[in-house]
């Protein structure tokens, strides 16, 4: 273990949670109260519930360290994190936090996360206990079986994506329309370059655990080809969110988002191995700039 590291200490907790992924939590969040300011142009009889609004950036947030702890604890279960491991270090497989305590962890931000979501329901309705609920229930079967088949892109579409940014938008305007749609798809599939990236890096070692990622069967010409469309489509489906209700020069800002991520893109290609770590953390923040460009787009 690394000796600066004590064993279940605060500081392996806060390595644990894995701060810089916060970002891909915090921008669907963003993007759907964006779309729902503009849906209701910015004052309403009902107005924006900064209050939901705050509950679901912080329920977001829990699950994301909820998701971390989940997949440190069973990759280290399956002895899928080894000393050959290409990516950033993990809590347990490093023995910064024990198998017990990390049990104990994931038990305490699920339950955390639930108390969390609750009174979303006196604002959403009983549909929010249906949300939470599926929210709670891929958070786990993302690592433990999804990922391993190739279906990890789809949960991050439907999960980072469709959901929180459509009843984000639904818990302030008490509706779910196109706009909310198309900014649920941009966000999903601007957050799967993160995915990308790490199932790119990946490619070799997952083959031969047998975990089928679509850069396992697509092979990594072709991961670099998807990681640009995903990041050009995200730029098109925010851009046709804005243009239904604002002129289309509102949309401008997010060519700056379009010419980072190509930017981005052209380093990944010349890149592999460990020297792709740093691009995970490019890539969220070109996505969280993407959510802060359509917010800039949706109020103006």
């Amino acid at each position: 273990m690394d000796g600066t590291v004590n064993t279940n200490s605060l500081r392996a907790w806060i390595l644990a949670a894995r701060p810089k992924t916060l970002a891909g939590a915090a921008t669907p969040v963003i993007m759907g109260g964006a779309c729902a300011w503009m849906y209701q142009g910015g004052s309403t009889a009902r107005g924006f519930d900064w209050a939901a609004f705050a509950l679901c950036m912080l329920f977001a947030w829990i699950m994301q360290v909820d998701a971390n702890f989940v997949n440190d604890y069973f990759d280290f279960k399956k002895g899928g994190d080894t000393e050959q491991r290409l990516g950033p270090k993990r809590a347990c497989a490093q023995g910064w936090i024990t198998p017990r305590a990390m049990k104990t962890g994931i038990i305490f931000t699920t339950a955390l996360a639930c108390a969390v979501g609750l009174p979303l329901i006196w604002i959403g309705g009983l549909w929010m206990i249906a949300v939470g609920a599926a929210c709670v229930i891929f958070c786990f079967l993302y690592t433990t079986k999804f990922s391993r088949l190739g279906l990890g892109d789809l949960l991050v579409l439907v999960f980072f994506g469709i959901v929180p940014v459509g009843f984000t938008f639904y818990l302030q305007t008490g509706t779910w329309n196109l706009q909310a749609t198309l900014a649920g798809l941009s966000c999903g599939l601007a957050v799967d370059c993160l995915l990308m990236v790490n199932n790119y890096r990946d490619r070799a070692e997952d083959a031969q655990q047998g975990k089928r990622t679509i850069v396992v069967r697509l092979g990594g010409s072709a991961a670099i080809v998807l990681y640009y469309l995903l990041g050009l489509c995200a730029t098109m489906f925010a851009a046709a969110a804005i243009v239904l209700s604002k002129p289309g020069w509102c949309a401008a800002p997010l060519l700056l988002y379009a010419a980072l991520h190509l930017a981005t893109s052209r380093r990944i290609s010349a890149t592999d191995g460990t020297a792709l770590n740093p691009f995970l953390g490019k890539t969220s923040r070109n996505f969280f700039f993407l959510s802060v460009l359509f917010s800039v787009g949706c109020l103006l």
